[in-house]
């Protein structure tokens, strides 16, 4: 990850669909506040106005669907946006900041997804980003299951309209990244309860607080 300033204050989570990660924000949200901390929750692809805006773009099915190289582009371009505007100045007043996905999303979706080039996505990252997470919360859930979750949910985006073989991909390029940085990634088992899962998550951010 050279060229990549990583915050331990930074937090987040990762994971396909139906994995639960709202219900673990809320969770994890409440810990930091119940011990004093200043903390900043928001998504990706989102968390600016204008950032939100090419959300609706990425995510939206009523006009032609990107191909996968302006797909990832515009991801960057909201991210870029996400850190200088949200997550910079939250990190320079010391404050937490828990981001329902961030890169790893890109190398999952578009990376693994789509099969672009992993390179071109790290390159990105140095130019466009600069920073990562001090410690990622991996959600994982078999496809099968987050499907039929994410399809209970009604509302179906752009993405998650895709077919169960894109998924996979998407799942198992999760779990390569997980074990290849043992030391950022914590795996959560998301077939459990939401409650249980939740614990899980707050377990592994007060054991990581501590250790700051």
């Amino acid at each position: 990850m050279s060229g990549l300033v990583a915050h331990p204050r930074m937090v987040t989570l990762e994971g396909g669909e139906g994995a639960g990660k709202s219900t673990v924000l809320a969770a994890l949200r409440i810990f930091l506040i119940e011990c004093g901390d200043d903390v900043v929750c928001t998504r990706e692809p989102g968390g600016t106005p204008l950032a939100e805006l090419i959300r609706d773009l990425l995510l939206g099915r009523d006009h032609e669907p990107p191909s996968a190289e302006a797909e990832l582009l515009l991801m960057f371009a909201a991210r870029a946006q996400h850190v200088r505007e949200t997550i910079q100045p939250a990190i320079e007043r010391d404050a937490w900041v828990i981001s329902d996905r961030f890169t790893d999303a890109s190398y999952a979706y578009q990376g693994g997804g789509r099969g672009l080039d992993v390179d071109f996505i790290a390159a990105l990252e140095r130019h466009a980003v600069g920073i990562q997470p001090g410690l990622t919360l991996l959600l994982d859930v078999p496809v099968v299951v987050g499907r039929e979750r994410a399809s209970g949910r009604g509302h179906v985006d752009r993405i998650e309209s895709e077919q169960d073989t894109f998924f996979q991909r998407v799942h198992d390029t999760y779990l390569a990244r997980a074990a290849a940085e043992p030391q950022r990634f914590r795996v959560i088992d998301a077939t459990q309860t939401p409650q249980a899962v939740a614990a899980d998550a707050v377990a592994h951010l007060r054991a990581w607080r501590d250790s700051l």
